[in-house]
């Protein structure tokens, strides 16, 4: 299964070093830019872990508006 361009956005930006967890979405919008604005709003807690679509659990949320990268997907 192919990955989201989104998550490989943000696992590069995590990887090097531009991103540091846990991060908001604004962080997220700074470090991976290029995407609508909708994107930046919504997907972060689309793809969190509980989600209805437990196939694209993405994130862990870990604060009030900070999400965690879960590796290994």
């Amino acid at each position: 299964m192919r990955r989201s361009q989104i998550v490989e956005s943000i696992d590069r930006a995590l990887d090097g070093g531009t991103l540091q967890e846990p991060f908001s979405n604004e962080e997220f919008r700074a470090s991976c830019p290029g995407f609508g604005l909708g994107t930046y709003n919504a997907f972060l807690w689309k793809h969190r872990k509980g989600n209805p679509d437990q196939k694209t659990e993405y994130f862990e949320k870990v604060g009030i508006n900070k999400f965690r990268r879960i590796r290994g997907i």
